[in-house]
C-alpha cells in the first residue's frame, strides 16, 4: 500500500513539473518521466529507457521514447551527449558538467567538475553565441603488460 502512494505521489509530481515547462501531462510522458527521474542522476540512451519502460509494461514504441526524451531535452529537463553521430545519451543532470565515455562499456561517467578547467572560450562567428561546452573524454581499459622473466618464459 505505501508503495502505491509513493508511486501516485511521484507521478503527480511529475505531471507537475511537465506543467510548469509547457509540456501536456500525457500517461507516456509521465510513466518515461517516472522512470527517467526516479532514478537519481543518471546517463540513458533512447534503447535503454525504451528497455526499462517495456520492463515496467509500459506501452510505449521505440519512436515515441526518442521524441519523448527529445522533448525533454528542449525543455530543459535532460541534457543530450551525442558521442557520435549514431549515439547519443541523455543525462538527468542538466547541470554544466563533462563526461568520461568508457568505450569497452559504452556508459557515461561524470567528471568531478574540479578535474576538468575549460581555457579561453572562442569568440564564435558573427551572428552566433556559445550555447554550452560539453567535453567527453574517451576512456578505454589499458592492455595487461605481460612481464616474462628469464627462469619462466612461459609464465604470464
Amino acid at each position: 500500500m505505501l508503495a502505491l502512494l509513493r508511486s501516485e505521489e511521484v507521478a503527480n509530481q511529475m505531471r507537475k513539473r511537465l506543467r510548469e515547462i509547457g509540456l501536456r501531462p500525457t500517461r507516456t510522458r509521465v510513466a518515461l518521466g517516472n522512470i527517467l527521474f526516479g532514478k537519481g542522476d543518471r546517463h540513458v540512451s533512447a534503447e535503454m529507457l525504451f528497455d526499462e519502460a517495456s520492463q515496467a509494461k509500459v506501452p510505449v514504441s521505440l519512436a515515441t521514447v526518442y521524441n519523448t526524451l527529445h522533448q525533454f531535452t528542449e525543455a530543459g529537463l535532460l541534457r543530450q551527449v551525442a558521442i557520435d553521430s549514431s549515439k547519443s545519451y541523455f543525462d538527468t543532470n542538466n547541470t554544466e558538467h563533462h563526461h568520461y565515455y568508457l568505450e569497452d562499456r559504452h556508459e557515461l561517467m561524470d567528471i568531478p567538475p574540479t578535474d576538468v578547467a575549460v581555457g579561453e572560450v572562442p569568440v564564435p562567428p558573427a551572428g552566433y553565441e556559445v550555447v554550452r561546452i560539453d567535453v567527453v573524454v574517451r576512456l578505454r581499459r589499458k592492455t595487461p603488460t605481460i612481464h616474462r622473466t628469464p627462469e619462466a618464459p612461459e609464465a604470464l
